[in-house]
């Protein structure tokens, strides 16, 4: 039993002795011992070694070199494997060991097998030869701290707003310099006081695109001298919004104050006042975002702001289509396909989806690096979003020429359409900007032309553009009074034929097949100038082609025919044609000498100035002032 026990003991005591050696063997320590023969790139910045197995992390602190005595300098590498492979940094892979001609060295190595004594020397005889940028910053904003740290980001260093060794050194001319080596062919960076919420900005406190360098061949040891505005988080009070920030929110506060007046106001159009209620909705919350975006306060808490801002594209010209076929046309419900409208918004939120459960870090990274995906995705979304407006703009285009061809077919007053054209005119200057946009960078992308400055001030200025359009419609909406509604039509390529009325496109007189020869009309022409010339029905300011019709006892389509065909005029033009007449007979009356042009105008049946001075000049070819000139000298 006791032979047992001590041959049991003799066994763990050998495992033991076993393992603590292979222990030894495997993991020791290794002291690394290097001479700096060549001049650093960076006389302040320490050496590294990176190695292996910390992942070759070229800026640890944990693997700098501390110096010793003529240009020596070493570091003990506890726990060190067996065998590793290792270069000399300082404190980037833009700044590692070469050759003296600048060529790149192979991966050092040791092996314990063949270096037992666990001490390596190196030495250090030149550098890879980089592309090398001076970066001068000749004047900083006055509120900068005295005691501020100024660091330069970019492309070149994963945009860490901290990093060490990039922060600038201030010389004795008051400026502030530093080198960054790069191989990059475009660099893009900004400036910091160590964080993002420092970050550089505009005078104004906005956000500021970031600086581009594009290298050429020529490129080397390049001075970069730059002055910077502000910073985005010591603006003062009066200076932290600029005009145009202002603007923009005025038109938030605008369309907020148009979605609680409009119903509450307004009884007039409700079914389409929702439709006009959700499209200001959509431009306020758009606006709103694109604004927040432009401020790296918001962006660092929330990343996605910019991205949200983007779903205009595709979401407010279809609600703007059904506000206008709602308000237009005598339509109760919407087409049945309907939905086929908001479908590229749809693909647009799956397509931005992914970018959207991104972690904001990696998002944030994406989007300063440009990192194709999400450039290739807003280029796709913006070409896309910008045919589609322009699709829908010329539908609005055809669906208000649309009406007004109707309305002027069966009534003889005015419709005020006018702000309808002043924001269709907004609209168009909109697309316009928009194209200028993407041919502006389209120019810089070939030429590499740092002109983002000028893409963003185009892009800004439509967003300027588009937050005007709420201000006219919320006025005239609120103003507005129950408008004539046409018969429905198929105008949109998503709307049924189905179901459109059997009686739009055919002739008026097919369903009864009557003689509507020239002769057989002249009864029907002499029965309604005798009713006008009688009863003048044209001095009631909202005549319609029916009522017309019930008072001569005629059909409203032989009405319409008599008009069109035999006279060539449309209802409209008609009627204000007897207007004027009676209206050159009241002026020649000296009992109407005490009243005005205008006062004469409401009294033969004009609802609007506007309409007067319209139809006066399409059917006397001069002007109410030319008529009254020659009224005045006894020319009439």
């Amino acid at each position: 039993m006791l032979s047992e026990i001590r041959q049991y003991i003799r066994i763990l005591t050998l495992s033991i002795g076993f393992f603590i050696t292979w222990i030894t063997v495997v993991k020791a320590q290794v002291r690394v011992e290097v001479e700096l023969v060549a001049t650093p790139l960076l006389p302040d910045n320490p050496l590294f070694i990176a190695v292996d197995f910390n992942n070759w992390n070229p800026g640890d602190p944990r693997f700098a070199l501390k110096k010793g005595e003529n240009n020596k300098y070493y570091i003990e590498l506890e726990d060190a494997p067996d065998k590793f492979e290792y270069k000399f940094t300082q404190g980037t892979w833009m700044l590692v060991e070469g050759t003296p001609q600048g060529e790149t060295l192979p991966n050092r190595t040791y092996e314990r097998t063949i270096n037992p004594s666990g001490l390596i020397s190196n030495t250090i005889i030149g550098w890879e030869k980089q592309v090398a940028y001076t970066f001068i910053i000749k004047n900083i904003p006055e509120n900068t701290p005295q005691d501020a740290r100024i660091f330069v980001t970019g492309n070149f260093n994963n945009w860490d707003p901290g990093n060490a060794y990039y922060q600038l050194k201030r010389k004795i001319d008051g400026t502030y310099q530093t080198i960054i080596y790069s191989d990059l062919e475009k660099i893009e960076y900004k400036f910091t006081r160590g964080g993002w919420p420092s970050v550089e900005a505009r005078s104004t406190g906005k956000a500021r695109p970031n600086r581009i360098i594009n290298r050429d061949s020529k490129i080397n040891n390049k001075s970069v001298t730059v002055d910077i505005e502000g910073w985005e988080d010591l603006m003062g009070t009066l200076h932290f919004f600029s005009l145009y920030d202002l603007l923009l929110i005025f038109s938030v506060f605008q369309g907020i104050l148009l979605i609680i007046a409009i119903p509450s106001i307004q009884s007039n159009n409700i079914d389409a006042n929702r439709w006009l209620i959700f499209s200001i909705v959509i431009s306020s919350v758009a606006i709103l975002l694109y604004l927040m975006s432009n401020y790296q306060l918001f962006v660092n808490q929330f990343p996605r702001l910019i991205l949200f801002s983007d779903f205009i594209y595709f979401l407010y010209a279809p609600v703007f289509y059904f506000y206008l076929i709602k308000l237009l046309f005598n339509v109760r419900s919407l087409p049945s396909r309907w939905y086929l409208h908001f479908v590229p918004a749809l693909i647009q939120f799956f397509a931005y989806l992914p970018f959207m459960l991104n972690t904001d870090k990696n998002f944030l990274l994406d989007v300063m690096n440009q990192k194709q995906g999400i450039i290739r995705l807003f280029l796709i979304s913006g070409v896309l979003g910008f045919l589609w407006n322009a699709y829908y703009w010329n539908l609005f285009r055809k669906t208000i020429k649309t009406y007004r061809l109707e309305f002027q077919t069966n009534l003889s007053y005015d419709q005020n359409l006018n702000y309808l054209n002043t924001v269709l005119i907004i609209q168009f200057i909109c697309l316009c900007l928009w194209a200028f946009s993407f041919f502006i960078a389209f120019i810089g992308r070939i030429f590499t032309l740092d002109i983002v400055s000028i893409t963003e001030n185009s892009i800004d200025i439509t967003w300027l553009a588009f937050s005007i359009i709420p201000y006219f419609l919320g006025y005239f909406a609120i103003h507005q009074s129950e408008t004539f509604k046409a018969a429905p039509r198929t105008i949109s390529i998503f709307d049924d034929v189905l179901e459109t009325e059997i009686g739009h496109g055919l002739s008026p007189s097919s369903p009864k097949q009557e003689d509507t020869s020239d002769e057989n009309l002249l009864p029907y022409l002499e029965k309604l100038e005798a009713h006008m010339a009688e009863n003048k029905p044209y001095i009631n300011p909202k005549l319609t082609l029916n009522e017309l019709a019930v008072q001569i006892k005629l059909q409203p389509h032989l009405v319409s025919k008599v008009i069109n065909d035999h006279l060539h005029k449309n209802f409209f033009d008609y009627i204000n044609s007897y207007r004027i007449d009676e209206f050159k007979r009241m002026v020649s009356d000296p009992k109407n000498h005490h009243l005005t042009f205008l006062s004469l105008a409401y009294e033969v049946g004009f609802n609007s100035k506007t309409a007067f001075n319209r139809s006066f000049k399409k059917i006397t070819d001069q002007t109410p002032r030319d008529y009254f000139d020659q009224v005045k000298n006894g020319k009439t």
